[in-house]
């Protein structure tokens, strides 16, 4: 695909927009595998941390989370949980669910592999803060991931530092 810059009166057309977002989710994949290795990490085991950043989830909501069988999170998690980065726990409205919690060697883990992704955060660097919102914005609306509003004092989706989202 030719890059042009954006024109309204003859912007890129849905294959185009396709094609854009192919390459730029490849970038981004490389990027995360690239840093989860040097953590020792899967790209598995490091989306599923990624997941567990925002808050803990039962282990089928992971499996679906990540698409997978029921039975690979089971190993995905074993791995995690044998390396201290998670926890299981019985969820506090069903006893039967167990919930995978991110521990706090699991959080710093995750927030190391997000910071070693260096040409991620290097295009992001290229971005203003107006540019950055607006990003988030279009990401939020075309994908919706229940995102937080950039703004929020608890933590953006699209930090300066090391908490970028996977």
């Amino acid at each position: 695909m030719a890059a042009h810059p954006p024109n309204p009166a003859h912007p890129p057309t849905k294959a185009e927009l396709v094609d854009r977002l192919a390459a730029s989710f490849g970038v981004y994949y490389a990027d995360f595998t690239l840093a989860a290795a040097t953590a020792g990490l899967t790209p598995s085991q490091a989306k599923a941390l990624s997941v567990l950043r925002s808050s803990p989830a039962p282990m089928r909501a992971l499996a679906t989370t990540l698409a997978c069988d029921a039975s690979n999170i089971t190993g995905i998690v074993d791995r995690l949980e044998k390396r201290e980065l998670v926890r299981r726990e019985p969820s506090p409205t069903d006893r039967r669910v167990k919930n995978v919690v991110l521990t706090p060697h699991g959080e710093q883990t995750i927030d190391t592999i997000r910071a070693r992704m260096h040409a991620t955060l290097a295009a992001l660097d290229t971005l203003d803060g107006t540019e950055r919102t607006t990003l988030f914005t279009l990401l939020a609306r075309v994908f919706g991931a229940g995102a937080q509003d950039p703004g929020d004092p608890d933590g953006s989706p699209v930090p300066d530092g090391p908490e970028i989202g996977t």
